[in-house]
């Protein structure tokens, strides 16, 4: 009988769940999309839902994981909104104060077809909006990111943490030219 995920060791699950990176393909808006009406049935009316991560840029090698920031007002409570979540077939993988990490499509035998990471915050914690535009916007800058992820991956296959730190001077830098360059897109309320 094979160990549950939440019995699992780091080490045990980045073996189970390696990363892994393939050319972007064409159904993961397909998947967004489907997954952000199933997430909208959930959440109250005022929240935002966006595609973000690799696979919402266009031209470049991913994980085929879809990731998903949902933004919602500082009045509603993401306690509650764990629960809703987590009986809606995500799984919670950290949370503090005002962030709450989720994934969906890890089983004890490796990934499901479509997989997905929800991060659930409150307006204006965004970055990544800024991150993802500037990257559609400037393919060179794309093009870049991708050849640092893609000589990441083999050095880091199994240990996702070295994974994204190993990035995150580049992301630091280009998310901050995208504030710079578009101001306030992405205002704190989207009301």
């Amino acid at each position: 009988m094979s160990k549950k995920l939440s019995e699992m060791s780091l080490e045990e699950l980045w073996q189970l769940f390696p990363i892994f990176l393939t050319a972007h393909q064409p159904c993961w808006k397909d998947w967004y999309a489907q997954e952000e009406a199933f997430l909208m049935s959930l959440l109250p009316q005022d929240a935002r839902v966006s595609h973000v991560g690799s696979t919402a840029i266009h031209t470049i090698w991913a994980k085929p994981i879809i990731d998903i920031l949902v933004e919602v007002p500082p009045t509603c409570d993401l306690l509650h909104m764990k629960g809703i979540f987590t009986q809606s077939g995500y799984i919670c993988m950290s949370q503090s104060t005002d962030r709450i990490s989720f994934n969906k499509g890890y089983t004890e035998n490796g990934f499901a077809e479509k997989v997905f990471h929800l991060h659930l915050r409150y307006f204006g914690d965004n970055d990544e909006l800024y991150f993802r535009d500037y990257l559609n916007e400037y393919p060179h800058v794309a093009s870049r990111y991708e050849a640092v992820k893609l000589k990441l991956w083999k050095e880091h296959e199994h240990n996702r943490d070295a994974y994204i730190a190993a990035k995150t001077d580049f992301v630091r830098t280009y998310t901050d030219a995208a504030k710079s360059a578009y101001g306030n897109r992405y205002p704190g309320n989207v009301n």
